[in-house]
């Protein structure tokens, strides 16, 4: 068992040093300000790993993968199995389509296997026509997509499709929403903040325009 756990946790590592070397590479000034807080020194940690249904989407993804991030989604999918995946809100609050068709894994920060605690870095699987309703966070972030196509809105916005390696600022507590067509979505993503522990918390339905 100790050396099963051993070969999950080198394994989460080297997924997160691919994804920062791939980050590095898109020598993108709002990417590498980021880049700045990765810790030099990472203690490895041990993950439980655990699985969601949207995994099903991730042989399509590595089919789909461009040029510029066919690696590391191949890497992605090559530790899928031995990554903890999460999703971040109930079936209740989402729906049940959405919660089976999203989740995401935390290769650095709080609770991935590369330790960090002012900057986590992690992965967003979507399924195809979903939309991932308005949400917040003090966090500061950055998306990258990988695989597939999404579009991107930000406060009130128009809708704008975002190729893999694009870049997605979002600043602290700017509501943003995310949605896919007949393609899933892969995504990289990068959280900034005092406090990786808190949740994104999703902006209110708005309500029917009343008549005066």
């Amino acid at each position: 068992m100790s050396h099963a756990l051993d070969t999950v946790r080198q394994q989460g590592v080297e997924l997160a040093d691919r994804a920062l070397e791939f980050l590095a590479g898109l020598h993108r000034p709002e990417v590498t300000s980021f880049l700045e807080d990765w810790p030099a020194h990472s203690t490895p940690r041990s993950v439980i790993p655990s699985s969601v249904p949207a995994l099903r989407w991730l042989p399509r993804l590595r089919d789909a993968a461009p040029n510029v991030s066919i690696q590391l989604v191949g890497a992605v999918v090559t530790a899928a199995h031995s990554l903890a995946w999460r999703r971040s809100y109930s079936p209740e609050l989402v729906g049940a389509e959405f919660f089976d068709h999203y989740g995401w894994t935390e290769l650095l920060g709080l609770t991935g296997p590369a330790a960090s605690d002012h900057l986590a870095c992690g992965v967003l699987l979507l399924g195809p026509h979903q939309t991932y309703p308005p949400h917040r966070h003090e966090a500061e972030e950055i998306y990258v997509p990988l695989a597939g196509a999404a579009a991107w809105q930000q406060g009130t916005d128009r809708w704008r499709e975002r190729p893999p390696g694009d870049v997605i600022h979002h600043a602290s507590n700017e509501p943003h929403a995310m949605r896919t067509g007949a393609t899933p979505l892969l995504a990289l993503y990068l959280w900034r903040s005092e406090n990786l522990a808190q949740s994104s918390q999703l902006d209110p339905a708005p309500g029917p325009t009343l008549a005066r």
